[in-house]
């Protein structure tokens, strides 16, 4: 009971070696056969006792310097002394120097491991297990010398951001780096960049296990899925006949694979011994109020901290920090992280080591995203929320069955936006958001028409605020747009219909042409056709908006586009924002605050306890919620609450959540625990309170299923919704966002000042500001060296950027048929040639038609239909390359109709000076 420092930092050292699977023995009573891993106190060296010497089967392998618990802050100055140990040679024993150096104080811990090519401590949560030191000393070199023989990387199939990420990262390894960030824009082939780095580490180092976390159930099936398809640039085979990926949906761990696949969630699970329901992986925790303590991870030996050699995070500007860090501190890991949007959290963690720094800007500049317009919609109720008066029937409905009643409202009842589809439905203000956006689709995009005049709707996704906001507004967008049930599907966890098999619908066919969601797929999902987003929800947090945002930013090209969305008529080159809430204009936060505060949601409350915190704030919270809930609900309810419960009603489900904090009842627990550890150390005293404690605690918790959690959530909502079907809403305002106009004027204006000062630089320009008659002297080579040359120096300037900008400032018809086509029209309008920005096919077509009149007026020589059709070819040409030339007739389309030599049988020797005449007028 009085032991000094020392003496509880060795117990509480004896304790965790015992936990790893070591015996302990004094050196009165060696037997360094009774075990596989033997750790021998006060084992004597040339340069005196090392406080432990570690024998594996039967072999000396490493040393621990035990230090008291207020030597923690500075352990590294014992680290010399460690080393002599281990340099030295043990009594009886002309041994080698020992490789694995510890100095721990029971608290803290850190491992040198004398094998790396720079060793250098590492603080780990606990020592290593026999087992994994025998698996390490049969190796030649360590997991941190062997990365010194990555090969050079295979560029093949690989994108410049790829290529570079992979190569600053393996160069990061090879620095014993213990974290890096790569930061890369949404669309840019992040899971690909890991998928690929991962492979070389298990094929060319000594990594054995590595885990893919992310913190949604839905990213890590698709991370499944993208194992699935992967095949490396020097295999012919996929990467899973190669190694085995196995996605964590269980407390099993099959420990014969090599990539695992899971949630933060299920890995605390894991590591805290509890199942976890899998609906609390639908949602990440990072957007949820968080507890403000989480009981702490401990010791698994069926998942010991070194059973992953690398942990590759992805999302990981979310849900690692705080509570969920300990799951990461567990490890003794290499840890990659994975984003789009890091915030200064992000880097703080990865300790400012960025290995890749790949904007959305750059990727769009690359064609690997595109950028966005924002337009907005605001209506009279969504701007000031409306009254129900007193005296008139309000329909309220039931959440969960739908079911409707009538009620006389007896007092007025203002309502805010904020509580719009939360409290209170108003469906005429969904219907005026969803009739103004179908209003304006058209001016969003003019060119959706398909052959027979029809316009086609773009693939569009709406972010609902709840399952049920989603079920209104599928129903009135199905009503407004006159469509079937199939034009218009949500996509929620919760929706009926399997929201995996709609997803692939909504990605890879034509219908459905609108999906609402909530969630599900608002971060990390690929729907590369979606060209537009409709906010009805509004999104504080920054990161969190921008991920959503991402969900438009992915490029596709033509062929592609027109295989979900025929009536396109070139590739996607930018998404619209629909703002129908204020959500681009709204105030943002980096982060969620994590403190409690009056008004957490209920279905937050019970997330955290099904996950597995165990604060007494949060226990009595929730006990107090669904003490109120009880005094609402029917008997009804209360029965299938029992059902669901295993025969446990609310009062007792809220006395035992009180109980595992009451100061009675832990009281009593404490005397308990000292009647059975009579004579024992306090140290185990309280050990054996806590456990108790913690057992009192989960027993409390161990109702709230995903089951149970739904049903309180559901039968809460019951008591809460009103119809208002009083209030008719009004359009306020509809156009695009006042910065959109703004951007477009200063790109518009950037644009000629390029042209203006370059214009004697390029011949193409010389030429555009001479005499019409030199424009048949421009190439398509003239025109791709200017849009070479502005999209290295004003990456914003791309042609087709730059065509949109134009579009917002004046009445522009149609879209260009690619970028030197744009070029062309733009410098045309630059340059005073045209005075509105026409389409350069148009202007050819317009020229050609004038040309042919000219050519058929009076009684002069008609064209016949097959020199016709050769000279629409060479318009044709001329629209999409600038030019036509002698030589060009040797391709296609040319050479299929006989090539230069019918070209000269049908319009003889007047063919070369035709062909000039042509690249002049149609250029005019």
């Amino acid at each position: 009971m009085n032991q000094t420092p020392e003496q509880a930092a060795r117990d509480k050292i004896d304790s965790q070696l015992n936990a790893c699977g070591w015996m302990i023995q004094n050196k009165e009573n060696i037997n360094i056969h009774a075990g596989l891993g033997i750790a021998v106190r006060e084992y004597q060296t040339s340069v005196g006792p090392a406080d432990y010497v570690l024998f594996v089967e039967g072999k000396p392998a490493g040393v621990i310097e035990a230090k008291r618990a207020e030597e923690g802050y500075k352990l590294s100055v014992h680290e010399d002394q460690a080393e002599d140990y281990a340099e030295s040679k043990l009594k009886y024993l002309d041994n080698e120097p020992l490789p694995f150096v510890y100095v721990g104080t029971g608290n803290v811990t850190m491992l040198t491991d004398f094998r790396d090519p720079k060793p250098r401590a590492r603080e780990v949560f606990s020592f290593h297990r026999p087992e994994t030191i025998r698996d390490w000393l049969k190796k030649q070199k360590s997991l941190r010398g062997s990365l010194l023989d990555l090969p050079a990387l295979p560029v093949g199939g690989l994108r410049e951001c790829q290529i570079n990420a992979i190569n600053n990262l393996e160069h990061s390894f090879k620095d014993n780096r213990p974290r890096a960030l790569i930061q890369m824009a949404t669309g840019a082939g992040k899971t690909y960049t890991a998928i690929t780095f991962i492979y070389r580490l298990l094929k060319y180092t000594q990594a054995k296990r590595i885990l893919f976390m992310v913190d949604i159930r839905n990213l890590g099936e698709q991370a499944e899925q993208e194992f699935m398809r992967f095949q490396p640039n020097d295999d012919n085979h996929k990467f899973t006949e190669l190694y085995g990926v196995h996605r964590l949906s269980s407390r099993y761990i099959p420990g014969d694979n090599q990539v695992y696949i899971g949630t933060v969630q299920r890995l605390y699970s894991i590591l805290k011994g509890r199942d976890l329901d899998e609906s609390e992986e639908e949602q990440n925790p990072h957007e949820r109020w968080q507890p403000k303590e989480m009981p702490e991870v401990e010791y698994n030996d069926k998942l010991p901290p070194e059973y992953f050699d690398f942990i590759v995070i992805d999302e990981c500007h979310r849900s690692i920090y705080n509570l969920w860090a300990q799951v990461l501190d567990y490890f003794d890991a290499f840890q990659v992280g994975l984003t789009a949007t890091p915030d200064q959290r992000t880097f703080a963690y990865f300790k400012q080591n960025i290995v890749s720094e790949y904007s959305h800007e750059i990727a769009v500049a690359d064609g690997v995203n595109v950028g966005h317009d924002v337009y907005l919609i605001e209506t009279e109720i969504t701007k000031n929320g409306a009254t129900l008066w007193k005296g008139a029937y309000v329909e309220r409905r039931e959440r969960l069955s739908r079911r409707k009643r009538l009620e006389l409202q007896d007092e007025d009842e203002a309502y805010t936006a904020q509580q719009l589809d939360r409290d209170i439905v108003n469906p005429n203000q969904i219907r005026t958001v969803i009739r103004t956006f179908k209003g304006r689709l058209p001016l969003m995009f003019p060119d959706r028409y398909d052959k027979n005049g029809e316009f086609e709707v773009p693939k569009t996704l709406i972010f609902a605020k709840t399952d049920s906001h989603a079920e209104d507004i599928v129903g009135i967008v199905r009503e407004e747009f006159c469509e079937e049930n199939r034009f218009c599907k949500k996509i929620t966890y919760k929706a009926e219909e399997d929201p995996k098999s709609v997803l692939s619908q909504f990605r890879n066919d034509y219908h459905p042409r609108v999906a609402v969601t909530v969630d599900m797929i608002a971060t990390g999902t690929d729907v590369k056709p979606l060209e537009c987003l409709l906010f009805m929800r509004d999104v504080k947090s920054r990161n969190y908006f921008e991920q959503m945002k991402g969900r438009g930013t992915r490029a596709i090209d033509f062929d592609d586009l027109k295989k979900v969305s025929p009536a396109a008529r070139a590739a996607k080159d930018h998404f619209v924002i629909v703002d129908a809430v204020g959500v681009t204009q709204s105030l943002k936060t980096d982060s969620r605050p994590l403190e409690k505060k009056p008004g957490v949601p209920l279905k937050d409350l019970l997330a955290a306890v099904a996950v597995g915190a165990r604060d007494e704030e949060l226990f009595t919270s929730l006990a107090c919620r669904l003490a109120r809930l009880d005094k609402q609900i029917t008997e009804k309810e209360r029965e299938k609450f029992e059902a669901k419960t295993g025969g446990k009603d609310i009062h007792r489900v809220v006395k035992d959540l009180l109980n595992a904090f009451d100061p009675d009842v832990l009281e009593g627990l404490r005397e308990e625990a000292e009647r059975e550890t009579k004579g024992a150390s306090l140290e185990k005293t309280e050990e054996v309170f806590g456990n108790k404690q913690e057992k009192l605690q989960d027993e409390a918790a161990s109702v709230f299923t995903g089951e149970l959690n739904e049903y309180i959530e559901n039968v809460r909502r019951v008591h809460e919704q009103k119809i208002d079907l009083l209030n008719p809403d009004a359009l306020v305002s509809a156009d695009w966002a006042k910065d959109n106009k703004e951007k477009a004027g200063d790109t518009v204006k950037a644009f000629r000042e390029w042209i203006e000062t370059h214009r004697d630089e390029f011949v193409a320009l010389q030429i555009f500001y001479a005499q019409p008659y030199r424009r048949r002297e421009l190439t398509f080579r003239m025109i791709k060296d200017i849009v070479e040359r502005i999209m290295e120096d004003k990456p914003v300037l791309a042609p087709l950027s730059v065509w949109r900008a134009f579009a917002q400032l004046e009445s522009v018809s149609g879209r260009p048929k690619n970028e030197l086509a744009a070029m062309v029209a733009l410098i045309r309008r630059a340059s005073g040639i045209d005075a509105v920005l026409t389409p350069y096919d148009k202007t050819v077509d317009a020229n050609f038609k004038r040309w042919i009149f000219k050519k058929h007026a009076g009684a002069g020589h008609k064209f016949t239909a097959e020199q016709m059709e050769w000279l629409s070819m060479l318009k044709e040409q001329i629209s999409n390359s600038v030019h036509v030339g002698i030589d060009d007739l040797d391709y296609t389309p040319f050479d299929a109709k006989g090539g230069r030599g019918r070209m000269r049988q049908l319009f003889g020797t007047e063919m070369e000076k035709l062909i000039d005449e042509l690249n002049e007028v149609l250029a005019g």
